[in-house]
């Protein structure tokens, strides 16, 4: 089932893109929804903390309460890219900051029915990418102007939870998505050679692609003081970016991808609560993202039927993190997170593009309750990461090894209210 494209473009406009958003955390999914989650490193399977919790576990949205949460967030990633040993002439080093500050908003609404069932509505950016190279890496090659890539998703989850038992729920969520994509400086892959559609590679504007797909969760009590949570969310299949079906793999294909995870959260004191999220990504199974750009150079053109992408790996990230309760009135958080790279080695050219090579993040916040409802505060660091390229630009470009890099700052700001 697809919403009508006008209203895909419209949603999108009025929430996220107006901001720009940039996700690049957890490979390109976000790390964390709400403040209160960010604060800890994204925890949250098991530990709902307010309208935004459907978007970790769907059964959160029975154990929050009757509330509204709003929730700004301003991102800033430092991207850049280094060719060395290049005999086409690319060697150099690349600024992918043509843009550096984006503000992403979020919203949540949850709503008891019933002692035992419960709704709600989380609305988010679940991941993205931007990149943008005044100086375009790919210029040797045959390439003009500013290359980069800008992809953001908005993600709406209504969810319905039901508690089974006194220490059993569970929720179940439909997310639709929209995604927004723009690329720019590719002309050197749009070809005969290269691509099974010239003229729907690079430049063509911005173009939108929407889905649904299905959350699923549980949270159980297992001890006065441990509670347990596990959740899935299925591939949502998007429609195809039709103007850019000779870059991605089937024709504009770009499915966002199967994920789960499980968690714990411990009371370890009345005012000292931790947890623990461990997820599992699995970009391998979307064609764009998964499949090598090698196939490109074995007669497999861009646009094909399960064709060259990204080369991205399966990601597992384990995330842990701490609440504690200072006063009645304060409430203090801090959390670390750590990352599987997603990006081989030897598939660092084509991802200049998209250096989602970000592993290890730490985050810090506070929550301070006030007559006028709850604001909460956190931020974020994510730690410098590089991949240097082992065989990664093909004989045909030149040979050489493309190097990226990236580090980002999140600062996150929300405010509650229970009624």
């Amino acid at each position: 089932m697809q919403f009508p494209r006008s209203l895909s473009v419209t949603l999108l406009t009025t929430t996220l893109v107006t901001s720009g958003p940039a996700w690049a955390t957890n490979g390109y999914f976000t790390e964390g929804v709400g403040p209160k989650a960010q604060a800890m490193a994204g925890v949250g399977v098991a530990l709902p903390q307010d309208a935004l919790a459907a978007a970790n576990n769907p059964a959160g949205t029975a154990l929050v309460g009757d509330r509204v949460d709003v929730g700004l967030s301003f991102f800033s990633p430092d991207r850049s890219a280094r060719v060395r040993g290049n005999l086409a002439g690319a060697d150099g080093d690349y600024d992918g900051n043509r843009k550096r500050v984006f503000a992403i908003p979020e919203f949540g609404y949850t709503r008891t029915l019933s002692d035992r069932l419960s709704y709600g509505v989380a609305i988010y950016g679940n991941g993205g990418m931007n990149t943008g190279y005044r100086n375009n890496p790919f210029a040797a090659f045959g390439s003009s102007g500013e290359a980069g890539v800008d992809l953001s998703q908005l993600f709406i989850t209504p969810s319905l939870a039901f508690r089974a038992t006194p220490a059993h729920t569970f929720g179940i969520a439909a997310t639709y998505a929209v995604q927004r994509f723009e690329a720019k400086g590719l002309q050197a892959f749009d070809n005969p050679f290269f691509t099974r559609h010239p003229g729907n590679v690079t430049n063509r504007g911005y173009d939108t692609a929407s889905g649904w797909g299905v959350k699923l969760g549980w949270t159980g009590q297992l001890h006065e003081k441990l509670q347990a949570g596990a959740t899935w969310s299925s591939t949502i299949k998007t429609s195809r970016f039709e103007r850019y079906k000779g870059l991605f793999a089937d024709g504009g294909g770009f499915d966002i991808p199967e994920n789960y995870a499980v968690g714990l959260s411990w009371t370890a004191t009345p005012k000292l609560t931790l947890a623990a999220d461990w997820q599992r990504i699995l970009y391998s199974e979307t064609a764009s993202v998964g499949n090598s750009l090698s196939a490109l150079l074995q007669g497999v053109p861009l646009g094909a039927d399960n064709g060259p992408g990204f080369g991205w790996q399966d990601v597992t990230t384990t995330k842990l993190g701490a609440a504690y309760r200072a006063t009645n009135n304060l409430t203090l958080r801090a959390g670390v997170s750590r990352a599987d790279q997603p990006i081989p080695a030897g598939e660092a050219l084509f991802n200049i593009l998209a250096p989602g090579v970000i592993e290890k993040h730490a985050s810090i916040g506070a929550d301070l309750r006030t007559a006028a409802g709850e604001f909460s505060l956190s931020y974020t660091h994510a730690f410098s990461a590089t991949v240097v390229g082992e065989n990664s630009i093909p004989d045909a470009f030149g040979g050489g090894e493309a190097e990226l890099t990236m580090d980002q700052n999140i600062v996150r700001a929300g405010w509650s209210k229970n009624f």
